[in-house]
């Protein structure tokens, strides 16, 4: 199958705006992917022709919405080599991190237990086993970087001990790009006996990912980081552990039978997703993955990782520039400073010609810290994004030097 870049990028119809006057370059891919017409118009679809609740009406409209939403499931669980049940909607991937602090964490935790996470983690993958250790009396354990942005190996199994009951990882990080060996970690806390739960959110728009290949017991996704809507994502689980564990709200749907004197709860993936669900972002996630599915993935990679090579090449020529973070192995992350420039500035200078970039901490202010610097400023690149635009990008930075 091969790949055309206009052609992708034609289905996606905001990339055809122009911001202040400049054709838009959109480098925040990281943040938030854009979407394919194909999505735009599921959810669009939905509210126009089958918009009613699910699960819970005998009439054509909850019949279609609901096997539209529960097709979305399949889809998603066949995406990530899941069953169906083990697949729980989430509002994305901080709730799914969340529901397993929570539900897990806190109902397992003991003092004397360690959480092993990383130095490279989103704050949603460190603040709910802060408060989760906080609550339980166990210790929260940091992994360490090396110079280059790679999580340090020889710590992370240093630290990983008797004591670990779980290990939360990220796969890929959201601030430098770094891909993470997740695969041996998970090993490794399987022979110790951790639960282990990997934050997928900037993993699976790149690379195809398989939860049982990784041997992980939760991975946490989000629709709006892989071409679909937001306010949706999906949390696998080992279904041994789902069942185990408590749910995290209550309230209608999640449950089974309801006295003033005792409920009991329905049965999996439902336990775990009280009230009216965002029926429309479910579709639209499952429209999403079957968009992607359908694409050449392998020539997606290379087309990324020639977008991050042409922009990592231009950025060591481009004179008071320096890479933040330069792991072996990226997605297509070029995190960077200006020398006498803040991010912000930088930021604020781009978008006036029309290139959109992150800038900050990128909900990573540990990570910020240890490298002793206030942020960076993020070009994150996708599918749709060109070679041209890598140009762009370095053309308006010579333009922002020069006003600084």
């Amino acid at each position: 199958m091969s790949f055309d870049v206009q052609a992708l990028r034609a289905q996606f119809p905001i990339l055809e705006q122009t911001v202040n006057g400049k054709p838009l370059v959109y480098l925040d891919n990281a943040a938030t992917t854009q979407k394919p017409r194909q999505v735009i118009d599921a959810v669009r679809d939905y509210y126009e022709g089958s918009n009613s609740n699910v699960h819970r009406a005998a009439h054509y409209l909850s019949d279609k919405a609901t096997s539209a939403f529960e097709a979305a499931r399949a889809t998603v669980a066949e995406f990530v080599n899941a069953a169906r049940e083990e697949i729980i909607w989430t509002k994305g991937t901080t709730e799914g991190i969340n529901l397993v602090a929570q539900c897990h964490g806190r109902e397992q935790l003991k003092p004397g237990d360690e959480v092993l996470i990383t130095a490279l983690e989103h704050h949603a993958n460190i603040v709910p086993w802060q408060q989760a250790c906080e609550r339980t009396g166990a210790t929260l354990k940091v992994v360490p970087l090396r110079e280059d942005g790679s999580v340090d190996d020889e710590a992370f199994y240093r630290l990983l001990g008797e004591r670990t009951r779980i290990v939360a990882v990220s796969h890929v990080s959201n601030s430098l790009g770094t891909v993470n060996p997740v695969a041996d970690w998970l090993s490794a806390a399987r022979d110790v006996g951790a639960v282990t739960l990997v934050d997928g959110a900037q993993a699976v728009g790149h690379f195809p990912v398989d939860v049982q290949a990784l041997g992980c017991d939760f991975y946490a996704f989000s629709a709006h980081k892989l071409f679909g809507p937001t306010g949706i994502g999906a949390l696998y689980g080992r279904r041994e552990l789902l069942d185990a564990m408590p749910p995290y709200q209550t309230g209608g749907e999640m449950i089974e039978t309801v006295s003033f004197e005792k409920s009991t709860w329905n049965q999996l993936p439902y336990k775990f997703e009280p009230g009216t669900p965002n029926i429309a972002g479910v579709i639209g996630f499952g429209i999403a993955v079957g968009w992607l599915r359908q694409q050449d993935r392998a020539a997606l990679a290379a087309h990324e990782n020639a977008l991050l090579a042409a922009a990592t090449e231009q950025a060591r020529a481009f004179d008071g520039l320096k890479i933040i973070g330069n792991a072996a192995t990226k997605v297509g992350v070029l995190s960077f400073l200006l020398d006498g420039a803040h991010p912000a500035d930088v930021g604020t200078l781009l978008d006036q010609q029309g290139v959109a970039v992150r800038t900050g901490h990128h909900c990573c202010m540990p990570l910020m810290d240890g490298l002793g610097i206030p942020g960076t400023v993020r070009a994150s690149f996708s599918i749709y994004n060109t070679l041209e635009e890598v140009d762009s990008l370095f053309r308006a930075l010579e333009k922002v030097r020069t006003f600084l």
